[in-house]
């Protein structure tokens, strides 16, 4: 856990609550977390899932990697201590989104099982869904896709710390959601999420 080093600082609480925006909304805030593979298929499913949503009347924002990288976790690199930080990072404005009734989709590879668990953890703690999806793709499927031409050149040498060459993944023991993605198509896997999305009560608000 990242120590808290800023002293006096305290949580500042507005007037408008969580569940006032929540009925704004009409919906409860929450975080999808993707994880998977490079190439896995997590920005694509999530895409599909935000339109979907939003044809629904419902409001969800991607928080992608590489988008991610581009910005606000530009100054980090991919070493393990730099993924850790990369993920503490995203939970928390995923957090921050989950608090203003938004649904977050987070897609990051985010390889480590503890680092997964300590964004669920931020969230369980302060009363948010926390939502892992594990989209599930096989090493040899990924290297083939290779949309980014990635895994070629982590096997030529040119890219060091890539998860499933030279730097491990650690699967997700119980996910939320199980999506296989060499059984299932792009709708098959929208509607499951959807459907859980429903049991779940988060896109209603009573």
């Amino acid at each position: 856990m990242t120590q808290q080093i800023a002293t006096n600082v305290h949580w500042h609480h507005g007037e408008v609550t969580r569940e006032d925006r929540n009925r704004l909304m009409g919906q409860k805030g929450a975080t999808l977390w993707f994880t998977g593979l490079s190439g896995s298929g997590k920005s694509t499913v999530s895409v599909a899932l935000e339109n979907t949503l939003f044809e629904h009347g419902k409001l969800a924002y991607r928080l992608d990697g590489d988008n991610i990288r581009l910005g606000i976790n530009k100054n980090l690199g991919f070493s393990a201590e730099d993924r850790t930080e990369n993920i503490r990072r995203i939970g928390e404005v995923a957090k921050l989104f989950a608090d203003s009734g938004i649904i977050s989709l987070s897609s990051f590879i985010s390889p480590y099982r503890a680092d997964r668990d300590q964004v669920r953890k931020l969230h369980e703690d302060a009363g948010f869904d926390f939502i892992e999806v594990f989209v599930d793709c096989s090493l040899a499927e990924a290297e083939k896709r290779d949309p980014k031409g990635l895994y070629k050149k982590a096997r030529a040498g040119e890219i060091k710390n890539f998860t499933g060459i030279d730097d491990p993944y650690e699967a997700p023991e119980n996910p939320e959601i199980h999506l296989r993605t060499a059984e299932m198509t792009l709708e098959q896997e929208v509607d499951t999420i959807i459907e859980f999305l429903k049991t779940r009560k988060l896109l209603a608000v009573d």
